[in-house]
């Protein structure tokens, strides 16, 4: 078996692996649970090659996603379900429906239009899908079920809400501006101090959660990602107290036998020296 750019290579070896007696003892015992976690963690790390720019990385871990993408649809094809070329029409027809303005006769619109136009078309394919279900007697899905339904419950919490918040403004519950959401902000800090002296550990998560939630929709007002942002915090507070440690390491000294207060002098500096102050 030799490496190649042609997709039917990958398909191969994918099949390969997963023979019983000749195949990988590891991917045969794999069902699609099992692999969903390296799933969500390959597109992680696809987002992360980007945010460092790394397009040599980017490349290696596109290709570590296509793989989970080609084991699913291994695992699919061998209960009878469906297989690869099914999954790439399925995208292909979707995307060709839902661009009726590059595809069809829908031209010349505008960027909200377009939007519109797509929206409009996701809902109709929703219910062909609902349709679909209850004419193989099949139960709609629990998170498909309602207005706010079909938003996926396996996200990060964060773009979850982000993207429950946004459809629900579709039908005006929205505040008006972001000042508002700040306001909305304030009152749950308030509750989530009110909850921190009760000492009841499920009031206080409930209102940290409620807290969380609103600082997510201020984001969306301001058009911001708030995993992004989060992220970037994270790198952020990593670069900071690595320099807290770095310095205390000049000073022949470790982390536990420093105070708090030292340390607070250290991360200050690192501060200022990322704003060139």
């Amino acid at each position: 078996m030799t490496p190649s750019s042609d997709i039917a290579r990958l398909l191969e070896i994918m099949a390969a692996l997963r023979t019983p007696k000749t195949g990988c003892p590891w991917d045969l015992e794999q069902d699609f649970a099992s692999i969903a976690p390296y799933t969500l963690e390959e597109a992680y790390e696809v987002v992360d090659a980007i945010e460092r720019g790394d397009l040599a990385d980017l490349r290696d871990e596109l290709g570590d996603l296509l793989l989970q993408v080609v084991f699913h649809a291994r695992m699919a094809e061998e209960q009878g379900a469906f297989a690869f070329p099914d999954v790439v029409e399925a995208i292909t027809r979707k995307l060709i429906r839902r661009h009726p303005h590059v595809f069809g006769e829908a031209k010349d619109l505008a960027p909200e239009e377009v939007k519109t136009l797509w929206d409009a078309i996701k809902r109709e394919e929703k219910s062909e899908r609902h349709r679909a279900r209850e004419t193989m007697g099949h139960a709609p899905e629990p998170h498909d079920a309602g207005f706010l339904g079909g938003i996926p419950t396996a996200l990060p919490a964060l773009t979850r809400a982000q993207k429950l918040t946004a459809k629900a403004a579709k039908v005006g519950f929205d505040w008006p501006d972001a000042a508002q959401v700040i306001d909305k902000i304030h009152e749950e800090l308030e509750e989530v101090k009110d909850a921190s002296s009760s000492g009841e550990r499920d009031r206080i998560e409930d209102e940290i959660g409620d807290l969380l939630f609103s600082v997510t929709n201020l984001a969306r007002h301001y058009g911001i990602d708030p995993e992004t942002a989060l992220r970037r915090t994270n790198a952020k507070f990593e670069r900071r107290f690595g320099a807290v440690e770095e310095g205390l390491k000049w000073q022949g000294r470790r982390l536990d036998d420093a105070s708090l207060e030292e340390m607070e002098d250290l991360w200050v500096q690192a501060k200022r020296s990322e704003r060139g102050a």
